[in-house]
């Protein structure tokens, strides 16, 4: 072979070398091949599956996007009430979504009417479920008041459709959101095709959808009825052995929503401040008073100025102003989106009605154990595990019923949903992170954080209550339900006791339309019993958000 042979063959051989490295490169490169193992992904021999196109959460019905980031929490205004149990500390917020306005009466009446048709109240075994899930009207009695109106029209008139819902506890706000993830998940498997056209329709009380079921054992949602559940969607693939697979949506295909749930405290203040400018030294360093810019409740825009910007009360005897030149537009709570949103596009953060929020009350925010997603309230549990392996689906036979410290009944599970137990020595032994179910109270009102430490214990059968020694005594009221069916109410009438603090009370954030200017600052705390109500509290629901901080990383990424 001549020498400018053998130079072309050198050449070639290095161009085929190149390009082979140049194929093997763009090949570990697709997004269907493995990085790990070089396999193909989504190929049609039934191989690993995984929804490689996935770009980004996708933004849930009625909520708004919060990017996430650290803030100064608590009040670092001059404190005239002296209650000191906000003192300002650093926290960082991890990205969420929360709703744009507070839930509404026709959001609320949307799931009572679900409620009624599958579980019918006239039906004995379902009365309880019903009524524990009504508001309480007559929260809007008054002995020295004339009220009458709304406790009979305003949460089912339509003149009130739009205001928000109040008598709701914190206990059924928390099953409204667990209502409202079951709805949503079986709307976007419903558009997907993994399940059958309008089966949101069909649910019965043995027949009924929830999400955690679904994830679990698919099967065994709607009754197992296959009709509804399979589908001949157009996800459906087939192995070398003609075994179906991609049947069922589960988390891995990115179709199902996280959970509403109920804004943490840190959440909800750090939503409410609107923090979209941390350029600004005043706003990085804490110092924002209210939801708008300005140390003000009056506009100062030129087009509408002296306008009040939030709906509370003015002063002695003044809830909206005078006739015919209304200061705020509204003397009871006032329509959704009445007023201009905050920075993150959230209506009435201040005023028209205070909010529950998901933590348990205690004087303090713990931050120098935690300040990273801040939360008072974690009580771990699992789903229960039948002998044969499989997770207990609850039927109609297995509804455990709470009689709560006023004597109203709710349904602690419904139908179709996986039992929960709490979580035991398997999920907790020699582990460093937690150590036990329930994190109520948490170097806060257990042993460790007691100053009674040595004699700290719970009273003995036939002890006086008022004896024992603990860090929050609150009033121990019972309610009992007898072999009739009536309940015995035992009130706790001792005056030994020191605080109404429990792990039994929320937190609840802003000012209402009963309150002064001074409670709109979003760094107010108030705390109430869980499962009490009022004319004066609403809710929103929030999301956590899956992926990215920031949508703009994601848009540049794309």
């Amino acid at each position: 072979m001549d020498m400018k042979n053998a130079a072309t063959l050198r050449i070639m051989l290095v161009l085929a070398l190149s390009l082979s490295m140049f194929s093997c490169k763009k090949s570990s490169n697709s997004k269907n091949t493995s990085r790990g193992t070089g396999w193909a992904i989504n190929s049609n021999d039934g191989g690993f599956q995984y929804n490689t196109n996935f770009k980004e959460q996708a933004t849930a019905p009625g909520l708004a996007f919060i990017e996430g980031g650290t803030f100064t929490m608590g009040k670092v205004q001059d404190d005239v009430m002296h209650d000191w149990n906000n003192t300002p500390n650093q926290q960082h917020v991890q990205s969420f979504y929360m709703d744009e306005t507070e839930v509404t009466n026709m959001m609320y009446m949307e799931y009572l009417d679900w409620i009624k048709r599958v579980y019918p109240p006239e039906d004995p075994n379902f009365k309880a479920i019903y009524n524990g899930a009504l508001p309480d009207t007559l929260v809007w009695r008054n002995r020295l008041g004339y009220n009458e109106m709304m406790t009979n029209e305003y949460l089912r008139h339509p003149g009130y459709a739009e205001y928000p819902v109040v008598g709701v506890s914190w206990i059924q706000a928390v099953e409204y959101a667990n209502w409202r993830t079951d709805r949503v998940n079986e709307m976007y498997l419903e558009r997907q095709g993994y399940l059958a056209r309008d089966a949101k329709n069909t649910a019965t009380a043995d027949a009924n959808f929830s999400t955690d079921t679904y994830i679990n054992a698919p099967k065994e949602v709607y009754g197992g009825n296959e009709e509804i559940v399979r589908t001949d969607n157009n996800n459906i693939k087939t192995d070398a052995d003609g075994n179906e697979s991609n049947v069922y949506a589960n988390r891995g295909t990115g179709i199902l929503s996280p959970k509403y749930r109920l804004p943490t405290e840190v959440e909800w203040e750090y939503a409410a401040l609107g923090l979209t400018e941390l350029r600004s030294y005043n706003v990085y360093r804490g110092r924002k008073k209210y939801p708008w810019d300005g140390q003000y409740t009056r506009s100062g825009s030129r087009k509408v100025r002296g306008d009040q910007l939030a709906n509370f009360k003015q002063g002695k005897g003044d809830y909206g102003g005078i006739s015919g030149w209304s200061d705020d537009g509204a003397d009871i709570t006032a329509q959704v989106r009445s007023y201009e949103p905050n920075d993150h596009g959230l209506y009435d953060m201040a005023g028209n009605v205070a909010e529950w929020v998901a933590d348990v009350y205690r004087p303090i925010v713990d931050d120098e154990f935690n300040d990273f997603n801040y939360y008072r309230g974690n009580v771990y549990t699992k789903n229960a595990i039948n002998e044969d392996g499989t997770v207990k689906i609850v039927t109609t036979n297995d509804i455990v019923y709470d009689t709560l410290s006023n004597g109203k009944v709710i349904a602690r599970n419904l139908p179709g949903e996986i039992a929960q137990v709490p979580v035991d020595e398997n999920e907790t032994y020699l582990r460093n992170n937690f150590d036990t179910s329930d994190n109520r109270n948490f170097r806060d009102g257990d042993k460790r954080s007691s100053r009674y430490f040595e004699s700290f214990n719970e009273s003995e059968e036939g002890e006086d209550a008022s004896t024992t020694k603990k860090m929050y005594n609150a009033p121990r009221h019972n309610v009992e339900v007898d072999s009739a069916g009536n309940l015995i109410r035992e009130y706790d009438k001792t005056n030994a006791r020191t605080s109404l603090i429990s792990d039994e009370v929320r937190v609840y954030k802003g000012g209402s339309w009963r309150d002064r200017a001074y409670w709109l600052d979003p760094a107010q705390r108030r705390y109430f019993p869980q499962d009490m109500a009022t004319d004066y509290i609403g809710f929103r629901c929030a999301m956590s958000r899956i992926g990215s901080k920031s949508k703009q990383k994601n848009k540049k990424k794309n």
